[in-house]
């Protein structure tokens, strides 16, 4: 470990606590709401194919089916920005693109390892799950294509942590906006056939994404290898593999990466095997509603991602009391944002699952899509606060440190309450329909949230250091108090 840098070399505290918040925040959930914004535009674009609700269900099938082990490498390099944010708090800003690096290479690792053989079980795994016909091919092609350009994806997560990290958000901002105006223009095309490109359907939608997220990556990656941040910090003469540095992704990240994937898991189960496992249109209606979600719960994982760099950055001025105070005022602008959210959601639940309507659809599928669709969202709105006491707390633990009990306990929690309580509210109640699952949902989403509320306010974060001489025996004794715990 290095040396704590000199008192000069570090950084203030910002005199403008709600600024500082809105600087990385704003970015953040910009970019959060840019990506959910692309996978909007993708499916509105795939629900005008025709009139058959098969291929809003298959994209959504398929993406789900790609995204659960994507997730679990974006949880893994979440932690970057950890590493990065309290070693700009400690006044090392330099030994911070070292993280990024190993971020790069511990996606492409992963992307070898799990992610091109899993292109190849896709098939296998939707017949596994009883799907058939032209619904599972078309799910089956579009997660392929989601798969196989997912080293795109993963790596752009990477690199736009470090950003996140040094408190420069607004590069992956530029980058998002910039990657969902080209997604715009080839979802356009490629789905629909216009401009002289070919009509591809669900699979053109696929490809646009992976052709905009190299669009997303190439930019900050530029920035990052440019002149100025070069000869700032150094960051091209860091790019060697360092294991030392991938061993502390991996000792810090694994817990976050098993939260998101098994969440992804879980909600995945949730959507076709509990809800989609009662038909066509309830499947359809449910990833409707997912989407609506979706562009709640996106920003609010970049405050998530504001909170862990603000929270690490005053946890490497060795300022766990900054660090507290920034947490409460990110959950306090989370509150506001996602409560509105849940009144919309509420208020406008009809006209929104109507967008995603084709007009050719049968008045009677209409009818009934509608009908479970808003049903759904009503479930969506009466946890949105919750969700977003989930998603600051987490995010802020995390920038402490504090990834371990997290993780398990959603693993505990999730498939405890989600898939198994799922089950069981379909097999005692069976009246509610597919009603139950979202009941399910929404309580274990409440529960976890009551859970990473009540540890944030226990303190135990508090004494974990990640940067400093004594970094490494601190954070191993948090960790091993977890354990016990």
């Amino acid at each position: 470990m290095h040396p704590p840098a000199p008192a000069a070399d570090r950084p203030t505290p910002h005199p403008r606590p709600l600024l500082e918040l809105l600087q990385i925040a704003g970015p953040s959930v910009a970019t959060m709401a840019s990506y959910t914004v692309m996978q909007f535009v993708d499916k509105l674009m795939v629900s005008k194919i025709g009139p058959d609700p098969i291929y809003v269900g298959a994209q959504g099938n398929g993406g789900l089916a790609a995204f659960v082990p994507i997730s679990i490498a974006m949880g893994m390099v979440t932690v970057v920005n950890t590493y990065v944010s309290q070693n700009l708090g400690a006044g090392r800003a330099r030994s911070a693109p070292a993280y990024a690096w190993a971020g790069l290479w511990l996606m492409a690792i992963y992307w070898v390892a799990v992610m091109l053989p899993f292109a190849l079980l896709l098939p296998h795994i939707f017949a596994w799950l009883g799907h058939t016909g032209e619904g599972a091919r078309l799910s089956t092609r579009y997660g392929q294509i989601l798969v196989v350009g997912s080293i795109l994806t993963m790596s752009t997560r990477a690199i736009a942590q470090y950003f996140y990290g040094m408190h420069r958000a607004w590069v992956v901002m530029v980058a998002g906006i910039i990657a969902n105006l080209v997604n715009l223009a080839l979802a356009y095309g490629l789905v629909l056939g216009h401009f002289g490109m070919p009509a591809l359907g669900v699979a053109g939608s696929g490809y646009a994404t992976v052709i905009a997220t190299g669009v997303e990556l190439a930019i900050p990656m530029a920035i990052f290898l440019g002149a100025r941040l070069h000869r700032e910090f150094n960051t091209r003469g860091q790019w060697r593999l360092s294991r030392e540095r991938l061993r502390d992704l991996l000792r810090l990240g694994w817990p976050a990466g098993l939260m998101f994937g098994n969440e992804m898991i879980c909600w995945g189960y949730f959507m076709v095997g509990l809800v989609g496992g009662f038909g066509d249109h309830h499947a359809t209606a449910g990833w409707i509603a997912h989407q609506y979600m979706s562009l709640s719960f996106m920003p609010a994982v970049g405050i998530s991602f504001a909170c862990t760099a603000l929270v690490g950055r005053y946890m490497g001025m060795d300022r766990p009391d900054l660090a507290a105070r920034r947490a409460w005022l990110g959950l306090s602008v989370c509150l506001a944002y996602m409560g509105l959210c849940g009144v919309l959601f509420y208020v406008l639940r009809v006209p929104m699952v109507e967008l995603f309507l084709d007009r050719g659809t049968p008045p009677d599928v209409a009818a009934e899509i509608i009908r479970l669709g808003s049903t759904f969202l009503i479930a969506a709105a009466c946890f949105q606060a919750f969700d977003a006491v989930a998603m600051t707390m987490s995010g802020s633990l995390r920038g402490a440190g504090d990834t371990v009990m997290p993780g398990v306990v959603t693993v505990i929690l999730s498939w405890g309450i989600i898939v198994l309580g799922g089950r069981a509210v379909i097999a005692w109640w069976p009246d509610l329909g597919s009603t139950g699952p979202w009941i399910a949902a929404s309580s274990y989403i409440a529960v976890l949230s009551l859970y990473l509320l009540g540890r944030f306010v226990s303190g135990r974060w508090r004494s974990i250091r990640l940067v400093g001489a004594e970094a490494a025996p601190q954070a191993g004794a948090a960790m091993a108090t977890d354990g016990m715990v």
